[in-house]
């Protein structure tokens, strides 16, 4: 049994930051991540082409800027090199391997007791801290989702997650399931190495451009969500167009109101609609069915694909273990309580990156954390 004043669980960005604002505080702490290395979704689960979606003075981590040679939009093997960089200067070292199996809250002690399973040696290790704080993550598991008749394809099936890039998938018959950014932009790379591509978009859904995006975060603080949302679909209009007619339906809701009321993030655009309306990338229903090589869809119509990709998320499994707690984070894994408030629980309980805000959001999250166990130890 270790003890510790603060336990960190998940050494992805927010991990990270949370464990350096902790070590510029000196708060003695231990940083677990079931992965063999820290953030793992950038450095091995993510796609060649992918760039951070904000400009990248919206996604530095707590007290190191990105350098000025970057670029606005940063790729993802400089964010990469970045994220070893801020590792190395905060001297940030999480114990990778370690997958955690049970946290519970003694109140007699008035401590955490955390026990964790080293994957490799399938030990048990057991620790005991005063503060908990959940930095999992909004992507978690990979979420493959139930099609009947998916063990009859006789092609390629594969998570987003595993994904790297169209070039081996020239002249093949790819059907992109999921039209969140990841899904998208995957559909747009595949169109590029010349893949028959497709994509199920079964749901309305806001388009909105990077230029769009940057311009909501410099009007949040002079206007209301009501109006941000507004202004925003009136320039998607203007700018991409009726969709409709190529099988993209806008909600009624606004992207933002959406954002926070569903968890459901608007699309930003990375090239997929110009490919759409040029039809390079056929935009189809949801599925109904998989018989073979043969997809049908609600539409009525079916047709053969090679390879299969679901860009359909994550969950989060974080209840499985987090015992409790029924007040700061939700049966979803994520933050139950509402920006700004959405970090702190009780009994010295808190969560990094789990309040839909980003690398921005999470940067805040990591500085208020180590702040407020500063001021209690």
């Amino acid at each position: 049994m270790k003890e510790t004043v603060a336990i960190v669980v998940g050494a992805g960005p927010a991990g990270i930051s949370t464990s350096a604002c902790l070590n510029l505080q000196s708060i003695p702490h231990i940083l677990i991540e079931r992965e063999d290395c820290y953030c793992p979704i950038w450095k091995k689960k993510a796609y060649d082409r992918l760039h951070l979606h904000l400009p990248k003075q919206f996604c530095e981590l707590p007290h190191m800027p990105f350098p000025e040679s970057y670029p606005k939009f940063v790729p993802r093997k400089q964010f990469v090199q970045y994220l070893d960089e801020y590792v190395d200067r905060f001297k940030v070292n999480p114990g990778c391997n370690r997958v955690i199996e049970l946290a519970t809250y003694d109140e007699v002690a008035g401590k955490w007791s955390v026990k964790v399973r080293h994957t490799k040696s399938d030990e048990i290790e057991e620790y005991k801290a005063r503060f908990l704080i959940v930095a999992t993550g909004e992507n978690a598991e990979p979420f493959m989702p139930e099609i009947k008749g998916l063990e009859s394809f006789k092609g390629e099936i594969l998570h987003s997650t595993q994904y790297k890039s169209g070039n081996k998938y020239n002249n093949k018959n790819v059907l992109v399931v999921g039209c969140g950014d990841s899904g998208m932009e995957i559909a747009c790379d595949l169109a590029n190495y010349g893949a028959k591509t497709s994509i199920v978009i079964r749901s309305p859904l806001h388009v909105l451009s990077r230029w769009m995006v940057h311009l909501t975060l410099l009007l949040w603080k002079f206007l209301s969500l009501h109006y941000v949302d507004s202004l925003l679909v009136l320039l998607s209009m203007l700018w991409f167009g009726d969709l409709s007619k190529y099988g993209i339906r806008r909600p009624k809701e606004g992207p933002f109101y959406m954002k926070d009321k569903y968890g459901k993030y608007p699309n930003i655009d990375a090239g997929a609609i110009k490919k759409i309306k040029a039809g390079e990338i056929q935009v189809l229903p949801a599925m109904t069915s998989i018989r073979g090589d043969e997809v049908a869809f609600t539409n009525g119509k079916s047709y053969h694909f090679d390879v299969i990709l679901c860009a359909t998320g994550f969950r989060r499994t974080t209840k499985n273990w987090l015992k409790g707690d029924d007040f700061l984070i939700g049966e979803d894994g994520i933050a139950k309580q509402s920006f700004p408030n959405h970090w702190k629980g009780k009994n010295g309980l808190y969560c990094a990156g789990l309040g839909r805000g980003g690398l921005r959001g999470l940067g805040m999250d990591a500085r208020n954390i180590a702040n407020d166990i500063k001021t209690l130890s």
